[in-house]
Order: structure tokens, then sequence, then C-alpha cells
């Protein structure tokens, strides 16, 4: 059958080109509105315009998805994520394996197959275009190569499970047998990097959002802020893009590389966003092992055998030529076995099987797809219902009926709060949920109402549509808005009466307010732009108190610290001073101390706790003093002084960039990492901003692209909108016709495969 799959998939290659001219028309900063008569025509436009701006960006990831970086590039090199290319290799052949590909693009539309063939159509020929006149410098090599269908099925699987199985990939492959020096083991160290990128994981892949409705909105109808924070490069590099059939599809936005769907945008009548959500989106099952054989586990008392599959890569050698590396992954009915050193050890008792829910989620395409062609809140509401296509974040969405909508309808596993607490360790806690994998009774639920067998049909999932605002800012479904709290689903859905991040309580202070005037596009632009550290108003009278007292010895070190936070603006603005940099220290260390707060979370009062620094309890004191002491120490190190500034400190490129980290509470939120030079550079964060609102003619839209439309450093467009961003600058989206040829920069370039 797999093979008569992958035939079938094959195939859609020699679909003979239609003389359909596709336009794609760029306005200011280099942002295309590709404009098309059909499915096929639109994703040629796609593929052409994205080619031109990061044609070395999307062969990377191909060579990624494909199971080929230790071929090219060898084995001991690693991945943009810091993933050892060997392990990146086994990992990707395990998941796109020919069979996963053709029953996926099988499941797709006859629309979207024709968009995804015109998209490989309209990258090839862009490549073959600038092969004649030379690729990039960052892209030659026989690794780039023209693109296929499977290609773009391997992309968009990658995205499913970033949420779940994709951050197991150093475990999936270092499994083996007790005893067995068979295979790929990867260092120790790169578990301790995978264990960082977990933790990152929300913080590289955050996001604001807020939708107000008619009740609150300056004009009676509804009006959204998206304030995703995603990569600043690779393949979580969003593209910003306009797409428009006639009187089929007009929408705007932006999207994630090699996918020729829109997916946080607006249209006529709806705008929309995502926040990665705190939904469980994998379990993980406990094995017990037959006592003769590891590779046998017990379940419901009779002895079944793992599956063995049988993995096998090229790598590159000294000499340059090419040799095997064979690896086998072992999987039970729940799952492949995995293997994390310390935390999921595979011996003579125990092996842990690993279930993503998302790789059975072949509806994700067709999700935006719907979604971008919604008439109505109604529309969108419904399809993701019917659809349920939507991987691991939140939707919240706002249209210019004056509607507000948060939706948590993601692929969640479907494990009720009972059947948890029959089937799982309380120990292994809810970070990663634990069932017993010796008993059948503990698979996932399944319901007919539900678009996938195993998961959660869409009514039992959190949503809330407000006439006053919903807001996300990556926490549970809890507190979207206070006066309709969510509660009393399956923990693996959303929790509550959990403490709030500093981010969440941020907006909901900023939204109370502006409670008793209508809210603005300024406001909602504000709430990003103007940096407040949220964190700083509920500490630093603490701070400053502590400064005050008898210091002892370090009195003289400590002054300029003390100093530094007292003339510091509590913002994370290009001008705000040396006081950032201590209170981003000063957290960083004081985050793992216990009884830090003078007043702990109440869930009575989850906006406003926890709250002061109990700089009266000495353990407190003593970890404020040597975090103030090692600051200082570090800013010394790093040749920074009194007079610095936020704005020579944190840049991308030669660019200065505000904002910072967000566990402080800093609304734009970014992630940077230390130079030797002193500097830091962003390598996540802020986004594609775009605030929307709408009046009787439709949809009027303000953003930027935080990184800029090309990753090309020779392209015109590749720091314009960076330095926007940097200037706190959004410019108004051309929608409209009239709109799009009156830009200054307007220019038009139509394309057709008939003339390639």
């Amino acid at each position: 059958m797999g093979m008569l799959l992958g035939v079938s998939l094959c195939a859609c290659v020699q679909v003979q080109p239609l003389d359909n001219p596709t336009e794609i028309r760029r306005t200011s900063f280099g942002v295309p509105h590709i404009l098309a008569k059909n499915e096929r025509g639109l994703g040629y436009g796609i593929g052409y315009a994205y080619a031109q701006d990061n044609l070395c960006l999307l062969a990377n990831e191909v060579v990624t998805v494909n199971g080929e970086r230790a071929r090219y590039f060898g084995a001991e090199q690693s991945t943009l994520e810091r993933r050892n290319n060997l392990t990146s290799d086994m990992f990707f052949t395990w998941l796109n394996t020919p069979q996963a590909v053709a029953a996926f693009w099988m499941a797709q539309t006859p629309q979207m197959q024709q968009r995804i063939e015109g998209y490989v159509a309209g990258y090839n020929r862009y490549l073959k275009e600038r092969t004649a006149h030379g690729l990039p410098e960052q892209c030659q090599g026989a690794w780039v190569r023209a693109i296929t269908p499977e290609d773009l099925v391997k992309l968009t699987r990658r995205l499913l499970v970033e949420g779940g199985v994709g951050q197991f990939a150093e475990a999936l492959v270092g499994a083996r047998p007790p005893d067995s020096t068979a295979g790929v083991l990867p260092a120790p160290q790169a578990f301790e990097v995978a264990s960082a990128n977990q933790q990152r994981f929300t913080l590289d892949r955050g996001s604001n959002a807020v939708a107000v409705g008619r009740d609150r909105s300056f004009n009676g109808r509804g009006m959204l802020l998206a304030n995703p924070h995603f990569p600043w490069v690779g393949g979580m590099r969003f593209y910003e893009m306009h797409l428009t059939i006639p009187g089929q599809l007009d929408v705007m936005g932006a999207a994630l590389p090699g996918l020729p769907v829109i997916n946080i945008g607006f249209n006529q009548h709806v705008a929309w966003t995502h926040t990665v959500d705190t939904s469980k989106h994998f379990t993980l099952y406990r094995l017990t092992l037959d006592p003769k054989d590891p590779t046998r586990y017990l379940l419901d008392g009779k002895s079944v055998p793992m599956d063995k599959t049988s993995l096998t890569v090229q790598m590159k050698t000294a000499d340059g030529g090419s040799k095997s590396q064979s690896h086998t992954v072992y999987s039970s009915q729940f799952g492949p076995v995995v293997q994390w050193p310390g935390k999921l050890d595979w011996n003579s008792q125990y092996a842990f099987s690993l279930r993503d829910a998302n790789l059975g989620n072949d509806r994700v395409l067709q999700q935006w797809y719907a979604m971008n062609r919604a008439g109505s809140l109604k529309e969108l509401q419904t399809s993701v219902h019917t659809l349920q296509g939507i991987p691991w974040v939140n939707t919240v969405a706002a249209d210019d009926q004056g509607q507000s909508l948060y939706m948590n309808l993601s692929v969640v596993p479907n494990v009720s709060a009972k059947k948890l607490a029959q089937c799982s360790d309380p120990r292994a806690g809810l970070r990663f949920i634990m069932l017993d994998g010796a008993h059948s009774a503990c698979a996932w639920d399944v319901d007919p109402r539900a678009a996938q067998v195993g998961i959660f049909p869409a009514d039992q999932l959190p949503q809330l549509e407000r006439n006053d605002y919903v807001q996300h800012s990556n926490d549970s479904a809890w507190m979207v808005n206070p006066r309709a709290p969510l509660t009393g689903f399956s923990p693996l859905i959303s929790q509550d009466s959990i403490g709030l991040g500093a981010r969440t309580r941020f907006a909901l202070q900023r939204l109370q307010e502006l409670d008793k005037q209508p809210i603005t596009p300024a406001d909602l632009q504000r709430m990003v732009m103007d940096n407040q550290v949220y964190l700083a108003s509920q500490v630093m009278p603490d701070l400053l108190q502590f400064c005050k007292k008898d210091l002892g010895a370090d009195a003289t070190t400590l002054m300029p610290v003390c100093d530094s936070l007292k003339n510091w603006d509590q913002r994370a603005n290009l001008d705000s001073g040396l006081g950032l940099v201590h209170f981003i220290n000063l957290f960083k260390q004081l985050q793992h101390e216990p009884d830090v707060w003078q007043v702990d979370f109440d869930p009575a009062q989850p906006l406003t706790t926890p709250r002061g620094l109990a700089i009266d309890r000495a353990p407190v004191a003593k970890a404020l003093r040597e975090a103030m002491l090692a600051s200082q120490v570090e800013v010394i190190k790093l040749g920074l002084n009194q007079d610095s500034r936020w704005g020579e400190i944190q840049v991308s490129g030669k660019t200065p960039i505000h904002g910072g980290p967000q566990e402080l509470g800093i609304y734009n939120a970014m992630q940077s990492v230390p130079h030797k030079d002193g500097k830091r550079e962003v390598i996540s964060g802020s986004s594609y901003l775009q605030i929307v609102t709408f009046d009787d003619k439709g949809p009027k839209a303000e953003g930027v692209l935080a990184f800029s439309v090309s990753s090309d450093p020779a392209s015109t467009y590749s720091q314009d909108q960076t330095q926007a961003f940097s200037r706190k600058k959004l410019s108004p989206l051309p929608f409209t016709e009239q709109q799009i040829k009156a830009d200054p920069q307007y220019q038009l370039q139509v394309i057709s495969e008939k003339d390639k």
C-alpha cells in the first residue's frame, strides 16, 4: 500500500503547466501581494515570491526535513537549533517516511494539492533563474536543488510535531535496549541542549493576543492585536504576504516557511492570531518490560514484542565521500520508545513510549485554508470545530460585527481527569503526562464526535466569545477574561487556580486601566511598544529599600548597581539605562530562590499575586546581595558602564532592538543571546505584529514584520522593516486594489508557467 501511495504522490509533478498569468505586486518593504486566477496559479506566485526573498532559508530547511544534513555538512555539525546533524537526520528519516508523507498528501483536498504543486513549480522556476546568474553565497552547493510536493509535506509534518515528539529527537534516537551498543548514541551534552530547548519552547514561540469587542472598541467593531513571538531565523521565521483569487479569496498576513496559506492574518470580515497553548499534545507511557526480554512489554498480562524500524542515513566522510549509518527505532503500540538519561531510562524493568497526537493531524493545511476564507467569526469558529486541525496553539479572533473570540481548540489527547488519576503516577507531576502502558484501559479515549481518533472533541475544549475582550499570553485558558473564568477541564487541556505569567498580568492590568474609555489601536500598540517591565512595578520599591539598608563591606561595590536601578525608567526601550541589565541579571538568579515573594500566589487574587520581594527574610536578602555583586562583576567584564543604553546592547546585526525577557513581564518579549563584545543578538521575539480594525469599507490594518521579508543579507528587504521596528514604526498594510496600486513603492511582475 505504501508503495502505491508513494507512486501517487510522485505522479503529481507530471501535471502540465497552465497558461494562467500570476501577478506579484510588491508594495513598501517588498511585501508581495499575489493575485491569481486559481489555486495552482496562486501557489505558483507564493513559491516564486518566497524563493526571491528566502531561497537559501527554504533550501536549508528542505535538507533538514529530508534527513540529509550529515550527508552534505557532516555528522558532527549542528542545525540552527544546535541539534547534532546525525541525530536530526535520524529523527526526520523516522518522521517523514515515504508512507507517512504519501498518506498525508492523499488526505489533502484537490485545491490544496493544486496550490502545493503550484508552489513547487514557482520556487523551482526562480531557483533555475537564480542559478543561471549565480546562487547567493550562503547556499551554494549540491544540497540546493529543485523541490517536490513531498518536501512541502515534510516541512508541514515538522511543524506539526514541534509541540510534541519534535522536542524528543535526541531521546528517540538515543533509545536502545539495555547493554546494547548498536546504533546512534547522542552525546550527554546533546540532552542538555535538548532540555534547554524544551524549556525555551514557549519563550521562542510564545505570543500575545488581544481581541476587543464592540463594548470596548473605539468604533463599536472588532479589533485585534497579534503579537506572536517566533524565531527570527530558520524554519519558524514568518513571511508576510497577501493572497487573492478574485471572488474566492482575499487574505493578508504571515505564513511559516513552505506553507502556502496564511497562518496569522485578516480578510474582509475577520482577523485572527495564535498563541502557543499550555495544553498537552502528547503523553508518555511507562512500559513494564518482559523480564526475559527488554524488547518486549507486558500489556494486559501478555508479552508483546516491540516493533523495530531500521533507519539508514548517509554521512559525509573526511575525504569528501560518504558512508552509511544505520539505527533501529523501537516502538510500542503507543508510539516510539524514548530514552532520556536520568529521566526516562530504559532498563530491565521499564521503558517509555511517546504518543504524539499531531502525528495523526493531516487536517492542518485545510484548517488554515478554511480560516483564510471565513466570511464571519462564526464561519471561522465552525471550521475549527469541524476540522480540529490547529496543532499546538490557541486562536484569538475578532470580526467586523464587534465580536471577540478565544478558542483553545488544538489537538489534545483525550485523557480525562478521572483516567489521569487512575493511570498516571502523581509523582511525575503534570509537566509531562506519564500513563501506565501495562493496561490497554489507559489508552486515550475515543469519542466519535472528534475529528481524529483519540483526541478531545471540540465541545469539550475551552472557548469564550465576548463583546468586551479576550486576551492571551501563553498561560492556561483560565483567565482569558477574569469576568468569565474558564474552569473544570482535564489537566491535559487547561489548569485553573495556578499562577499567571507576568505578561498575562500586565495585559489584564493594562486592559483594566482602559476600562473607563474606549480602546483604540494606539492603546494596543502602546501595550507592546512602551516596553514596560511589569515585574519592576511589583518589586522595585523593595529593591530600592534594600539599597538603603546598611550594606556593610559590600556597600561601595553595590553602590553603582543601586544607582543604576534607581535611575532606570523601568522599561526596555533603546534609551533605557544599565538598570535594565542589572534587573535582568538579578531575576535570573532570584527566580530559583524559594520563598522570594512577600505575598505568595493566591488563587483568589490571581491578578495581583505573587508580589513584593521578601527582603526581610535572611535567605532572600543573602541571595539578592550575591546576585547584585555578580551582576556588577558581569557588567564590568562586558565593558558596560553607567552611560550604557539598552539599544547599544541588544541588536539584530547592527540594528538596535527594544524589548526584553518575557519572564520580566515585558509584553514585547525578546530572546537574545550574549556575544563576547557585550552585545546581545536577538534570536526570537516579536515577529509579525498586526493591529486590525474594521469600518464600513472593510479592514484597516497596520503592522510590521520585525525581521523583514527577506533573510538574504544582500536583499533590499532584509533590514528595512527591522529598522522600522527599531523606531517603533507600524505601517499601513495595503489591502484593497486601490491601496496596493497607490503605494509609493508599488512594483508589478507577471509570471506564467508557459513562459518560464
